[in-house]
C-alpha cells in the first residue's frame, strides 16, 4: 500500500483538452502529458511550419499570481540557455487568459522510458549520456542556474540517441538581481528519489546539488534500480541524508572501476566531497573513458561493440513536469554557530511556495501535492521528521504543525526545528503577500533572547526586506541599523543583500516626497 501526501494541484476540476485549438501562432495537435502545474501539447507553429511542444499552465493555477510568476520564471531561466544538450524555449505568452510556453519538441523518449523498456545501459552508452548532461549543467552554471530536478524523466533522448535536459521549471537563477526578489527565487523540493542531501535539509543549493542528482540518475541508469528506496517520500528523503548506496561495482562488476568511482563521487553526501563543477566532472570522465579505451584496445581479443540505438517513440517530452519550490534549511549541529547561520541564506533563496509535483501517479508515494491540504497534517515521530514533512508540503498548516506537535519549550531540538518552521512560515506569508503576518513572525524571531542570535538576525533582516518591499524605507533603515551589530550571524550572501539594502534605503530617504519637489525647468 502506498501513501500520497496530498491530492492533485487541481482538486475539483479537470482542465479541458485543448487539442484542436490555436494559441497565438501555435495549433495544438494533441495532448502529450500532464504535470503538476501544466499540460504539454504537441503543436504546429504555423509561421515556421515546425512541430513544437507547448506547455499550458493549468486553469486553476492560472488564477494564482504566484503560480503565473513561477511559470514565466521557467521560461526566462531556460531561454537564456542556448545549447545542443538543452531543450530550447521559443516563446512564452498568454492568450485569453491561457498562459503557455512554446519549446523545442524532442521526437524520442525520455531516459526513464528507455530504461523501463530496455534495462540498464552499458558503460559506453552511459558515459555518453553523463557527458551530454554534464555539458548541459556546465552551460547552466555559466548562467548561475541550478536545475534542481535532474532525473531520468527530464533527460530526453532523441531518435539519434542524443540526450537533452528538459524542464527548468524549478531552476534557480543565482547572482545579483534587481530588487530583493523576495519570492521569485527558490529552492525546490524536486523529486525525493533524486534529491541531494542539501535539498532534503533545505540548505542553500549550488551546481553540486545537480551533480548529486545526476549521480543518482547514473546509478539508476547502470543498475536499473535506485540507490535508495522506500514506501514513502519521507523515508526516501531521510536515506539521502544518512544511508550509503550499495557499491556500484558489486551490482555491475562489468563496469570500469574508474566509472564506478566517478558515480560514487557524484553521490558524496557532503557537497565539498563531490565534483566542484560540471567542468571538473567532464575532465575526470574524459580521463576515465580514455583510460578504458586504452585498456580495451590492449586487451587480448578486445572488440568494440556499438552502442545500443535508442528506439524512436511517438511520445516525447510527455513526462516533462513543472514542480514548485521548497524552502531551505540547515541541519542542526552541536553548537549554534556556522551551521545555524547557513539557515539564513534561505531568505535570499526562497521562492513562491506551493504544490510539489512528485512526478508519478497519484497512488505513488511520490504523488503530486496540492497547494492546500484537505485534512489535518499527519504527525511524524520526531521534530526533525515533522520539519522535513513540512518542507515537502510547504503549507501554512504544515509549518504550524512542527511547533504544535513538538512544542519548542520541551527541549532544544524541538526548539530548533520550531524556529526554522517559523522562518519558513514567514516566507510563506511573504509569498502570499500577507506581509502583516510575515512581520509578526519575523518580529517574534527578532525578539528572541541570548543564545539565539542567528534567528534574531534573521528576523531583523527579514523585517528590513519586507518594509523595503512595501516602500517603507524609514522602517527598513531602522531594522538595518538593528541587525548591523548581528550581521556576522548572517550568511555572506544575505550580508551583501543587507548592505545593498542599506544603500538603497539611504538613497530613497534622501529623495524629497513627490508633493514637495520643486518643478524642474520646462
Amino acid at each position: 500500500m502506498t501513501t500520497s501526501f496530498r491530492s492533485s494541484p487541481v482538486p475539483s476540476e479537470a482542465d479541458p483538452d485543448l487539442s484542436g485549438q490555436r494559441l497565438a501562432d501555435y495549433q495544438l495537435l494533441r495532448r502529450l502529458g500532464r504535470g503538476g502545474m501544466a499540460e504539454v501539447y504537441l503543436a504546429r507553429q504555423e509561421s515556421l511550419r515546425r512541430q513544437v511542444a507547448v506547455k499550458v499552465l493549468k486553469r486553476q493555477l492560472a488564477r494564482d499570481e504566484s503560480y503565473v510568476r513561477r511559470f514565466h520564471h521557467e521560461a526566462q531561466a531556460a531561454a537564456a540557455l542556448v545549447h545542443a544538450q538543452i531543450v530550447q524555449i521559443h516563446e512564452v505568452g498568454c492568450v485569453k487568459g491561457i498562459h503557455f510556453i512554446a519549446q523545442e519538441y524532442v521526437a524520442g523518449q525520455n531516459l526513464q522510458q528507455f530504461l523501463a523498456r530496455h534495462g540498464p545501459l552499458d558503460a559506453g552508452r552511459g558515459a555518453t549520456i553523463i557527458r551530454q548532461v554534464a555539458l548541459a549543467l556546465q552551460k547552466a552554471a555559466e548562467h548561475q542556474i541550478v536545475h534542481r530536478d535532474i532525473k531520468p524523466e527530464n533527460i530526453l533522448l532523441t531518435s539519434r540517441g542524443d540526450a537533452k535536459v528538459a524542464d527548468f521549471g524549478l531552476a534557480r537563477v543565482g547572482g545579483n538581481q534587481e530588487g530583493l526578489q523576495l519570492t521569485q527565487v527558490g529552492i525546490t523540493m524536486g523529486t525525493p528519489l533524486y534529491m541531494s542531501p542539501e535539498q532534503v535539509e533545505g540548505r542553500p543549493l549550488d551546481p553540486r546539488s545537480d551533480i548529486y542528482s545526476l549521480g543518482v540518475t547514473c546509478y539508476h541508469m547502470f543498475t536499473g534500480r535506485l540507490p535508495f528506496e522506500g514506501d514513502t517520500a519521507l523515508s526516501i528523503a531521510v536515506q539521502h541524508l544518512r544511508a550509503e548506496p550499495a557499491p556500484l561495482s558489486s551490482l555491475r562488476p562489468d563496469l570500469p572501476p574508474q566509472l564506478c568511482r566517478i558515480v560514487h563521487k557524484m553521490l558524496a553526501k557532503k557537497p565539498q566531497d563531490r565534483y566542484a563543477s560540471a567542468d571538473e566532472l567532464l575532465q575526470d570522465l574524459r580521463g576515465a573513458t580514455a583510460d578504458d579505451a586504452t585498456a580495451e584496445a590492449s586487451a587480448p581479443g578486445a572488440a568494440t561493440a556499438p552502442a545500443a540505438a535508442v528506439p524512436t517513440s511517438p511520445v516525447a517530452a510527455s513526462s516533462q513536469r513543472l514542480a514548485p519550490a521548497m524552502p531551505s534549511a540547515a541541519r542542526p549541529r552541536g553548537d549554534a554557530g556556522s551551521g545555524w547561520r547557513t539557515v539564513l541564506l534561505w531568505l535570499v533563496g526562497f521562492a513562491a511556495g506551493g504544490a510539489v509535483a512528485w512526478a508519478t501517479r497519484r497512488e505513488s508515494p511520490l504523488a503530486p501535492l496540492d497547494a492546500a491540504p484537505r485534512r489535518a497534517v499527519e504527525r511524524k515521530e520526531t521534530a526533525e521528521a515533522q520539519y522535513i514533512y513540512a518542507v515537502m508540503l510547504n503549507t501554512e498548516a504544515a509549518w504550524q504543525s512542527v511547533s504544535q506537535y513538538f512544542p519548542p519549550e520541551i527541549d532544544s531540538r524541538n526548539r530548533y526545528y520550531a524556529r526554522r518552521a517559523d522562518q519558513q512560515l514567514a516566507r510563506w506569508y511573504m509569498d502570499q503577500r500577507q506581509f502583516e503576518r510575515a512581520l509578526t513572525l519575523l518580529a517574534e524571531l527578532a525578539e528572541l533572547g541570548p543564545g539565539e542570535e542567528p534567528f534574531r538576525a534573521f528576523g531583523l533582516a527579514g523585517q528590513a526586506l519586507v518594509h523595503a518591499e512595501r516602500g517603507e524605507h524609514a522602517a527598513s533603515a531602522e531594522k538595518i541599523a538593528a541587525v548591523w551589530p548581528l550581521r556576522g550571524y548572517l550568511d555572506s550572501q544575505l550580508q551583501a543583500e543587507v548592505e545593498r539594502l542599506a544603500l538603497r534605503n539611504r538613497d530613497a530617504l534622501r529623495q524629497p516626497p513627490a508633493s514637495t519637489r520643486q518643478p524642474g525647468p520646462e
